[in-house]
């Protein structure tokens, strides 16, 4: 049987799918109606001390479209909740008590005062919820405030803020990481030293997604203004998953829990990320744009692709592709592909082959014999992959790897200059060597 429960730094859940500190989880109706909907856990809606943030009472979104209007990327400038903290802390209690089997961890942002921490900490370990996660991400409002991101941009401030949470409570913590700043690698190295159960990741990307030309001002507009905001949703996926791939294999940090955040939509996006190294996944964007029900379909999507690989459970592939993240001089130089064309499902467009005549090799023909047709060039072909990207028809073109030194289609030899990447003249080291 195909088994989908998960324990991450000892909170259980029936599946790994919660949905992140956002204005999903900011309420106890939303939370109740996430959980019969069927999401293993929750992130409650980042607490402040009293008196409450002031929200604005207008546009608090902007999206990014593509094709037929799907939302491809999501901007907010809202702040953490505007609910008095004693209202939110007994709604937590109360849901927690209904809902024993379900993962409730109580997102938090304090000013960077050790009793600030201590009193909040204290106050939600009365609520019986299952961990906290400190909110070192939020990169509007907050951190022109000292929070925020103002703290997890500074690997000294997180180490220094979770030393205290560890050691004035029995809850885990975990340390939720900015994506804006250089290298998320010391970051997480901090939150380790300071002793964090994990990290979770990304928060938003500072952003302005598009400018009112009539208004002359960023969207969301506010009588006139606006401002940058977190980005989030499908368009940020690759940046969480390489920050989450940079983490999972640094020697500093590998083996710290990881909760993977960033544009999960779908069952293979959540397990890209537990592939990468993550013990389970945030959502939110998803959550806002399909409704909590979309999890089901994430639930029975991992479950029949794990039973179509013979995992009986998630921890059987979490973390199976970081070895295989490497850096590119350890790529392998004489692995050779060529793009191949399938001619019963070219509905000749022509896409492949004006973008590879004007931006790459002209590897692929427009007219053979007189007649309109596209081929791929063997001599030319570099196996750069840009025809599959740019083709309008699913598998019309495939990469074919090149083995035994032979080219199967031509029978022609395949030349192989370099055995690996420290021989090649544009390393880097041999260069510098040359020069001096």
């Amino acid at each position: 049987m195909t088994d989908l429960s998960t324990e991450f730094v000892g909170i259980k859940s029936p599946n790994p799918f919660w949905l992140a500190s956002a204005p999903p989880t900011d309420k106890a109706y939303n939370v109740v109606r996430a959980f019969k909907a069927g999401w293993g856990g929750v992130v409650w809606k980042t607490l402040g001390e009293d008196p409450a943030v002031v929200n604005v009472n207008g546009p608090r979104y902007g999206a990014v479209h593509g094709k037929d209007r799907q939302l491809i990327g999501f901007n907010n400038i809202e702040l953490i909740t505007d609910r008095p903290l004693e209202v939110n802390l007994q709604e937590i209690k109360q849901v927690k008590r209904e809902w024993r089997d379900r993962a409730l961890v109580v997102s938090l942002m304090v000013p960077c005062e050790e009793k600030n921490w201590i009193d909040i900490l204290k106050r939600v370990e009365d609520t019986e919820a299952d961990g906290v996660e400190l909110n070192f991400g939020c990169p509007h409002g907050m951190s022109e405030r000292g929070m925020g991101s103002a703290v997890g941009q500074v690997p000294e401030y997180i180490e220094m803020v979770t030393r205290w949470c560890k050691q004035h409570t029995r809850m885990p913590v975990i340390v939720k990481l900015t994506p804006n700043i250089t290298d998320i690698r010391k970051p997480a190295q901090a939150a380790k030293a300071g002793g964090a159960d994990a990290v979770s990741l990304i928060n938003t990307i500072n952003s302005i997604v598009s400018v009112d030309l009539d208004l002359m001002a960023p969207n969301p507009t506010i009588d006139g203004k606006g401002a940058h905001g977190g980005y989030c949703g499908p368009a940020v996926k690759p940046i969480a998953l390489n920050m989450v791939a940079e983490i999972a294999r640094d020697p500093a940090t590998r083996g710290l829990p990881i909760s993977g955040i960033g544009g999960v939509t779908t069952w293979r996006d959540a397990a890209e990320f537990m592939a990468l190294g993550a013990g389970n996944v945030q959502v939110c964007t998803a959550a806002m744009t399909y409704g909590f029900k979309v999890v089901q379909d994430m639930i029975d999507g991992l479950k029949d692709w794990m039973e179509s690989k013979g995992h009986t459970s998630v921890s059987d592939f979490v973390g199976q592709a970081v070895p295989n993240c490497s850096d590119w001089q350890h790529l392998n130089l004489n692995y050779i592909t060529k793009a191949k064309i399938d001619q019963d499902l070219c509905i000749k467009c022509g896409r492949c082959h004006i973008a590879c005549e004007d931006t790459s090799h002209q590897a692929i023909t427009a007219m053979v014999d007189g007649q309109r047709h596209f081929e791929v060039i063997d001599e030319e072909c570099v196996g750069c992959n840009l025809c599959v990207s740019v083709c309008p028809v699913e598998n019309c073109i495939t990469m074919v790897e090149m083995t035994d030194g032979v080219d199967p289609r031509t029978k022609k030899p395949i030349e192989r200059k370099f055995a690996d990447w420290t021989t090649h003249p544009n390393n880097p080291n041999r260069v510098m060597e040359a020069a001096e």
